[in-house]
């Protein structure tokens, strides 16, 4: 049984430094290409959330491989059921890692081997059907196990490439994307890659590029064509920033505090990460980021919020952090830039429909357009809200402790996808769990 937890927050008032673990979005980018440049790379601040730690496992070769061995590395996650499977293959369970998903089906296909990539029952309702079309037009070897379009995968390593240039659509999930660019460097004929229509998350797809080009990988981006020429990698380290995306619940946390002074270390202005735009998105909530002393303090200034209008495009997981924000202050804004968030570890829409209902607040749509109705809007003295196996359910709602005597959150552990030391940095700032009787 998954443990709940409860949460208060007695002040208003939040000071603390606070240590944030390393970019998940940087370290798994960072250890595919160290595993792809055959040792040449090496990562330094790997991140402790549990989908870094798994591809850190899989791909450094933490337990010993055999051909016939069932590599379950998915934390809290029933296991895969192989029975229908030929067990001279190699599986291996990803579990909820969306992430980790698309880059090894495009790192698999590189590989002297063949498995089967399958994770939980989640993962298997999350469309991949775009990223295998792609890699089969190049020449890789992919079958589908159970439904069409969807994993469990049947991957034949070796790729026999038969293109150098394909299309995908830009709107669909940026990770797609990138799982073709980082294996671009080792296909014997390189890549080509056109991006059809708007590019969804290009922060994503540029940090990609920086990383490739940190590791001594040149590219080409003209208009919506982006080339990689098959060459080697250069040996350097990647050290990992810390991560933005969890930074943006301490800023939730000052948006909604009455004085906020927070200290995160290792943060820079100069950020690879799309989701360091948060700085200028809580600026319209009073939010004042200094940059000073090797990271950044967050501090507080009452100002009026005017902005009605957030296009969260280029930062989609930020997404349940804003629109939570601006509920718990009664601000009526608008969101555009969502079409992802249906096919996330959940369907985000309608599970922040759902939980925003708690305190009498709509989310409603319109035409890819998503506007709150504050109207009804309440403070109960106690609410449960359930996270649907999705971390930022978790710590997106989470400030609204600030307000709300008492909080409950179903499955406590599922923070350790991103940040397992969410709850304990919590206390750090004056929230409080009392003891489960």
């Amino acid at each position: 049984m998954k443990p709940n937890i409860v949460i208060s927050k007695p002040s208003r008032v939040s000071k603390g430094t606070i240590q944030l673990t390393g970019s998940k979005s940087e370290c798994n980018r960072a250890l595919v290409i160290e595993a792809l440049s055959k040792g040449k790379v090496k990562v330094q601040n790997v991140s402790d959330a549990a989908d870094a730690v798994l591809l850190a496992g899989i791909l450094r070769g933490a337990q010993e491989v055999h051909s016939s061995l069932i590599i379950d590395h998915s934390p809290n996650e029933d296991s895969y059921e192989p029975s229908t499977m030929n067990h001279e293959l190699k599986t291996v369970n990803i579990g909820p890692a969306g992430t980790a998903m698309r880059f090894l089906t495009a790192y698999f296909t590189l590989q002297d081997e063949e498995v089967i990539l399958t994770g939980s029952e989640r993962m298997k309702q999350r469309p991949i059907g775009v990223l295998v079309d792609a890699l089969r037009e190049l020449g890789a070897d992919i079958s589908y196990v159970e439904n069409e379009g969807y994993p469990p995968l049947k991957i034949t390593g070796n790729i026999q490439q038969s293109a150098a240039r394909i299309a995908i659509k830009g709107n669909i999930s940026s990770q797609y994307i990138t799982a073709l660019l980082l294996i671009a460097p080792n296909l014997p004929l390189g890549l080509g890659l056109e991006i059809i229509g708007d590019l969804t998350s290009r922060p994503y797809v540029e940090m990609t590029l920086a990383m490739l080009e940190q590791a001594g990988i040149k590219h080409n981006w003209t208009d919506n064509v982006i080339s990689i020429a098959k060459q080697d990698f250069s040996e350097t380290s990647i050290w990992v920033e810390p991560d933005w995306s969890a930074a943006s619940y301490w800023y939730a946390i000052a948006a909604l505090s009455d004085e906020a002074e927070l200290f995160l270390p290792g943060l820079t202005s100069y950020s690879l990460q799309g989701d360091s735009v948060i700085t200028e998105i809580m600026a319209n909530f009073g939010i004042t980021s200094q940059f000073k002393d090797g990271g950044v303090l967050l501090t507080k200034e009452p100002k009026p919020i005017i902005r009605k209008e957030f296009d969260l495009k280029k930062c989609p997981d930020l997404a349940q952090t804003i629109v939570v924000v601006c509920a718990a202050l009664g601000h009526e804004a608008t969101f555009t830039g969502l079409e992802t968030l249906k096919i996330k570890e959940t369907d985000r829409i309608a599970a922040l429909q759902n939980e925003l209902a708690k305190i009498g607040v709509k989310l409603i749509e319109n035409n890819e357009a998503y506007t709150l109705d504050c109207s009804g809007k309440f403070i109960p003295e106690k609410v449960l809200f359930h996270t649907y196996e999705d971390h930022r359910m978790a710590m997106a709602f989470a400030p609204l402790a600030i307000l709300i005597p008492e909080v409950e959150f179903e499955d406590a552990n599922v923070v350790e996808k991103s940040y397992p030391a969410f709850w304990t940095d919590l206390e750090k700032v004056g929230f409080v769990s009392p003891p489960t009787p």
